[in-house]
This record gives structure tokens, sequence and C-alpha cells, in this order.
């Protein structure tokens, strides 16, 4: 069964075929907070349109045998007991810190006014 929708949709539906803009990968560039050259542009144009080009292909693949997945690992998984046990100290921590002030990292904001 598919997700809500999907059960009426062609494969080739879901993800339509066709190449990035480079008004489109700006956008991407501008949302990641990049300046990229004209030649990079073009460059990451081409390689995120043949990412989506190929993503478009692993459609045509008959998923209808395999069950739907919520998670990677399954719900068994064994992992380390959560345990406390010692920091390093705060001097060591913050040895290598650029700028620091009152025992913590200083960092430039984060938000822009």
């Amino acid at each position: 069964m598919h997700p809500a929708g999907w059960g009426n949709k062609r494969k080739e539906d879901i993800i339509p075929v066709m190449p990035l803009s480079k008004e489109e990968v700006q956008h991407i560039a501008t949302l990641a907070r990049l300046e990229l050259t004209h030649e990079e542009l073009d460059h990451y144009r081409e390689q995120l349109s043949a990412i989506l080009d190929h993503i478009t292909s692993l459609q045509q693949l008959d998923t209808t045998s395999v069950p739907p997945m919520s998670a990677v690992f399954s719900a068994d998984s064994h992992l380390r007991a959560d345990e406390s046990r010692p920091s390093l100290p705060p001097g060591q921590i913050l040895a290598n810190a650029s700028h620091q002030s009152d025992g913590q990292f200083k960092i430039p904001p984060v938000f822009e006014k």
C-alpha cells in the first residue's frame, strides 16, 4: 500500500523529469548561504539535474513487494547502555576555542537582525 494519494498516481507523476534552471540553483545556493560564480552555477546545475534524473530513474523500479519502512534500523537495535560518566574539565574543552567568554564558547550571532 502506498502512502495516502500515491496509489492513483503513475510513478512518472511523482517527480517530473526536468533539468534545474540557473535561477533554481541560485535560489538553493541562497538558502544554503553560498555565493556561487557563474561557472559554479553551471557546474552545480548539471550535477543537481543529474541527481534528480537518477532519482527519477529509480521510480521505474517495481517496489510493490517491498514493505514500507519507517526507519532504516529495526526497533530492536541494541545500543550500549546510556551511562553517566565524568566529562572533560571546562578548561580543557575551551583550550582550543578561538573566542570564549565566562567559561563558554563565544560565536558570531546566528540570526541577523
